[in-house]
């Protein structure tokens, strides 16, 4: 079932969780009348396993927010958007380790930008504001230098051999060549390919290797 706004463009399931009832009402009433938009119900939950984004509005990110953020993760069926009053840098790394893809400031929060956002991340595309990405980064960086570097670790999202057999994906070899050459089973290369697929909700080992070649690891 696709969902049609009035202009005949695909609409985006949008599923909210604020942190009090008049939150959720205030975020509810701003964003029900976007065209663009199709806000779920508790009546959308059952037995549905279409995608949607999940909007997540809170004043700050403690272990009561993360437990919110990581029961959508494990649920994988959307991508997900914070609202948020105050975020440090732990938080927003904690964020980002349960799947927030978009991060708006409440005090941004107009119903234009939530818009784009909500429908960015419906896109498979982050959206972070500038001064928290460079704050992001600088942890990423900090991250790779004092823990993984040590260890031959790279915080790339993908493992060395993972890399490796999409590498070979692209360069067009199939599931026996992939084992000969890297000396692997033909399961071992399947389950590699699922892993990855899973883990990063890719559609197919095409998906993967345009993803892997998008972020540079190929």
């Amino acid at each position: 079932m696709r969902y049609q706004g009035e202009s005949g463009a695909e609409r985006v399931p949008v599923r909210l969780t604020a942190q009090d009832p008049i939150s959720q009402a205030g975020l509810a009433g701003q964003l029900r009348t976007c065209p663009e938009l199709r806000l779920l119900g508790e009546e959308d939950g059952a037995g549905d396993d279409r995608p949607y984004v999940a909007v997540v509005s809170a004043d700050r990110v403690g272990e009561a927010e993360l437990q919110t953020l990581r029961r959508f993760q494990r649920a994988g069926q959307g991508r997900i958007v914070l609202v948020v009053t105050e975020i440090d840098d732990g938080g927003l790394v904690a964020a980002v380790e349960c799947g927030v893809v978009g991060v708006v400031r409440r005090a941004e929060a107009s119903a234009e930008r939530l818009v784009q956002v909500i429908t960015a991340a419906a896109r498979g595309e982050g959206s972070v504001p500038a001064d928290l990405l460079g704050r992001l980064l600088d942890q990423v960086g900090r991250l790779q230098r004092q823990v993984l570097d040590p260890r031959g670790l790279a915080f790339t999202g993908l493992a060395p051999r993972e890399i490796d057999v999409l590498r070979l994906v692209a360069e067009g070899s199939d599931t026996a060549e992939i084992a000969r050459a890297l000396a692997f089973s033909e399961r071992t290369v399947k389950n590699i390919l699922h892993d990855v697929t899973t883990r990063l909700q890719l559609r197919n080992r095409s998906h993967a290797v345009a993803y892997a070649m998008r972020q540079g690891f190929i």
